[in-house]
């Protein structure tokens, strides 16, 4: 499991943060939470994901498929939105054919929300930043809102 490095959007220290960590990652320096984006493969995917303090955004891509390409800086700019609330996992499907299979990816980029393990939403196909907002926040959000106050 590898240690990503994130730059705090707060004050700009680079910090090292793990894949798999109790809680959520706070900045050395100015203490705000970062965003939790890292990459997950095969190996590592159950433990990544399910461990998972927060809810995780699923995004199974490939390094040859321009719209993974495109999406990809939209996804990293919710996790930062989110940060302490969400976890950004990346996986490159060429990488990682037993998680492509176990989700049945068809398409790539193919969007998870999962929590404690569990598929909330999925999303096939790159959109654009209001409509990616719109979705996480409908299937992530908003239905946790709802939970509370059921």
């Amino acid at each position: 499991m590898e240690t990503a490095k994130i730059r705090c959007p707060h004050c700009g220290k680079l910090n090292r943060v793990p894949a798999v960590a109790a809680g959520t990652p706070r900045c050395g320096n100015c203490h705000s939470s970062l965003p939790w984006i890292v990459a997950a493969g095969d190996q590592d995917f159950t433990e990544v994901t399910e461990k998972s303090s927060v809810p995780v955004l699923v995004d199974l891509w490939a390094s040859w498929c321009r719209p993974c390409v495109l999406v990809s800086p939209a996804l990293e700019q919710l996790a930062t939105e989110r940060a302490g609330r969400l976890k950004l996992v990346k996986v490159d499907v060429d990488d990682a054919p037993r998680t492509a299979e176990r989700f049945v990816v068809r398409a790539v980029p193919t969007l998870l929300i999962l929590h404690h393990g569990e598929v909330l939403a999925r999303q096939a196909g790159a959109a654009p930043m209001p409509e990616l907002r719109k979705w996480l926040d409908q299937n992530l959000f908003e239905r946790a809102d709802k939970d509370v106050s059921a």
